[in-house]
């Protein structure tokens, strides 16, 4: 039998595709993981933003297809950053044009006077090929306000394929570009679907797929036996043939008493502030919005009246912290957060009505040369055991929803090409 940890995208997604025999294992009351929603006074907000940008087709229609179509919202994706006195189009090194005179001047000089050293961290990346000024304006503030680490911890390819770098000539060609539609249309995420129920319609349709009955709700996962291919949880004791975790690889680690250096993990924490407001929003066209100065407490604020065309206006607000950090005052970034929106004009008249908050933890992962090469030995070593971890925290990476699902199906191959050598 196969028992899966997690009930979240990736876990659903292996047991869909499964032939063999399993059992998923939820720690929590419900299914979803941080795809679950909140529906409270009207509003629609999940646990953080999550839109689904499928590239394969395939995917889409399955990850879909339990979805009523009516329902299902194709959005075109609008996002800008909030730079001083103005809106810049994001991403912000394409769009270096619409700055002040000086800044723009100062941002191109640096773009082409930028040395170009060996680098070996995201920091220096970031210099190297966009000049100090984008730097120190746009991608090191933010970024760090959204890692809550210094940039210098993670590795070049931190972001991978989501990272929107531009050449110079990509730069340039866009100064006679309206809008962000140009990088709009080149961009991993320019499209997406958003059903009308929230985030949770993925997992409820991909759930339709399993037998219910092969899932254990409020059961939590806590030590593997190697050598005796038994997993002990908050029930009972169980003989596995394959496990497919989805949980912090870090803490499979411990469950399965494998040694490791825990200062080669490290991540962020996300405080989400769901808010819903009486009034309408004077912003009628973004999906999201960056805040890379620190006299915000937020890195990001998304509108979901702008996804769902409602005339109340409902937000979704991201603080980052860094994982050292044990505790959170809640109440007080509350209040600093509607204080910071207030300041830079995104409430005005509107009062707010209907609130709800989780603090993500891991948020984001922090990928380092070092945590790839850990994650590969130890991916290796478990796999000796029957042991697979996946999905964006499994994995211990950066990933889109849409590569949760490709990851499971391909497991789920390989272990059918495993059995059928045996």
């Amino acid at each position: 039998m196969d028992v899966i940890i997690g009930a979240g995208v990736s876990g659903l997604s292996y047991a869909s595709f499964a032939d063999s025999d399993y059992l998923i294992l939820e720690a929590e009351n419900e299914i979803g993981g941080y795809c679950r929603t909140v529906k409270q006074d009207g509003f629609v907000w999940d646990y953080s933003g999550h839109f689904f940008h499928f590239q394969d087709k395939n995917l889409q229609q399955y990850a879909c297809e339990n979805i009523p179509p009516d329902t299902l919202l194709a959005c075109t994706k609008q996002s800008q950053i909030k730079y001083k006195d103005r809106y810049i189009d994001f991403p912000f090194q394409k769009n270096i044009h619409q700055l002040q005179k000086q800044e723009f001047i100062d941002c191109l000089y640096d773009l082409f006077a930028a040395a170009k050293p060996d680098y070996s961290t995201f920091k220096q990346m970031l210099y190297a090929k966009f000049g100090k000024s984008i730097a120190n304006k746009f991608l090191i503030p933010y970024n760090e306000k959204l890692y809550a680490c210094d940039l210098d911890v993670l590795d070049v390819d931190a972001m991978g394929r989501f990272f929107p770098y531009a050449s110079k000539e990509d730069i340039i060609l866009n100064f006679k570009q309206t809008g962000s539609q140009s990088y709009n249309s080149q961009s991993y995420n320019s499209h997406f679907v958003y059903p009308q129920g929230g985030a949770i319609e993925y997992i409820n349709s991909i759930f339709k797929r399993i037998d219910s009955k092969k899932l254990s709700l409020n059961e939590k996962a806590i030590k593997i036996s190697l050598e005796q291919k038994t997993i002990t949880t908050s029930k009972r004791e169980l003989r596995y043939d394959n496990i497919i975790s989805t949980v912090p690889f870090p803490q499979l680690l411990q469950m399965c008493g494998v040694k490791y250096n825990p200062s080669v993990y490290s991540w962020n924490k996300v405080l989400v502030f769901n808010w819903g407001f009486d009034g309408k929003s004077d912003d009628i066209a973004n999906n999201w919005v960056y805040f890379p100065e620190q006299q915000y407490s937020f890195y990001r604020i998304g509108y979901y009246n702008n996804i769902f065309k409602t005339s109340r206006m409902s937000l979704y607000v991201e603080l980052g912290f860094n994982k050292d950090i044990q505790h959170i005052n809640v109440d007080a970034y509350f209040q600093a957060a509607l204080n910071d929106l207030k300041k830079c004009g995104i409430i005005a008249t509107q009062n707010l009505i209907s609130s709800h908050f989780v603090i993500m933890n891991p948020a984001y992962v922090h990928i380092s040369k070092a945590s790839v090469e850990d994650v590969a030995h130890k991916k290796e070593l478990l796999s000796q055991y029957g042991i697979y971890s996946i999905g964006r925290y499994g994995s211990w990476t950066y990933c889109s929803i849409e590569d949760n699902i490709k990851e499971a199906k391909e497991l789920k191959h390989k272990l059918e090409h495993k059995l059928k050598q045996q």
